[in-house]
Order: C-alpha cells, then structure tokens, then sequence
C-alpha cells in the first residue's frame, strides 16, 4: 500500500511524539504497518508519502535514482535571475555542494490557504514564490539554500514527488494510492507547469 498525505505545518514526519509541541503521525488515523517513505520537517508542509512496502525507500530515496522532488518556496524577498542560476549550479551548505537543480519564480504566485499559526509578516520587506526541483534531499536542504542566497524561506510546501502531484488533497488528508498514481510516483517524466 501506498499512501499520500498532506502533512501539515507543526506534524513530524514519525509516529510517536518527541516532547514537543508538534503532533506525530499517530493523530491522523493511518492504517497499521505503514511508515513515512523520506521525511519533511515539522515546519514544512505537503506531500509525504507512507508505505506498508520497504522497496519504497530503496526506489525514492537513494540518489542513484535521481528521483525528483518539487518544492514551492515562499521567501523573503524577490530572487534575481542570478541567484536562481547559483541555486541550479549548486550551493555548497555544511561544507558538501548541493546537486544541480531546477529553480524559478512561480509565475503566476500560487494562491495558497493561509498557516496556521501564520508566517511572519513584514510591510517593508517583499516575499515571493519560487520553485525548486531537487533530485536529493538533505536535513534542511531547501532552507539552507535559499537562506545561502540571501532569501530565507518562509514558508516550505512539498508539491510534487516524481511525477505526482500533491493536487486538491486538503491538509491533515491521506489517500491510498491507484494503480496509476503509483506508477507516477516512479515515473522520471516531469508533469507540465
């Protein structure tokens, strides 16, 4: 079986609680025998997969696979053209470069439901959307690569993994996967934008 979840801000990506204030996947009624297939922190959101099937983690996570991730990114400011381009070359964060990526605004800004509790928000200071493409995923890789840029991320939502997208399911919400969903998951064809 496999499942995607809308994991919501302020949930770990585990089932038993850690001492803090953050709910574990124990809240939301799983069926028996599955586990997260890779991670999201507490603090980002979107779409996690789980599974009763151990092969998952081989086929998603090694990154021989290159299997993609696409992340949506609000940050602090507006990112010029340059500083996408670093992000696809490569950042070198906790002393190892980071994988070649894919990085652009997200045009038009999606409209996203507001967090709860809300990202800060500043008059003053600009934010805007972009998107990441990721074939790797290290702890915290997505924040410490725009924060490298001069652009920290305010809010993190997981959208895409393969070629499945996170789609109208709502937040704190799980499906089992079709048959086709599933082959999407491993598909290495990249959905339209």
């Amino acid at each position: 079986m496999l499942i995607a979840f809308n994991k919501p801000f302020g949930v770990l990506s585990q089932f038993t609680r850690d001492g803090s204030p953050n709910r574990a996947l124990a809240a939301f009624a799983f069926p028996g025998g599955v586990y997260p297939v890779g991670r999201l922190d507490a603090d980002s959101e979107g779409l996690l997969l789980l599974s009763d099937e151990p092969a998952w983690n081989e086929r998603l996570l090694h990154p021989s696979h290159a299997h993609e991730r696409e992340y949506h990114v609000q940050v602090e400011g507006i990112p010029t053209g340059e500083s996408l381009k670093r992000l696809g070359r490569g950042i070198t964060i906790q002393g190892r470069k980071t994988l070649p990526c894919r990085s652009w605004i997200l045009e038009p800004q999606p409209e996203v439901p507001p967090r709860v509790p809300p990202i800060r928000f500043r008059k003053s200071v600009a934010d805007c959307w972009v998107a990441l493409e990721l074939i790797e995923g290290r702890n915290r890789q997505v924040r410490r690569m725009t924060a490298a840029i001069g652009h920290p991320t305010l809010r993190l939502r997981r959208v895409r993994i393969g070629g499945l997208k996170l789609g109208p399911l709502p937040p704190g919400e799980w499906k089992v996967l079709t048959a086709r969903e599933r082959e999407l998951v491993v598909s290495d064809v990249r959905p339209e934008r």
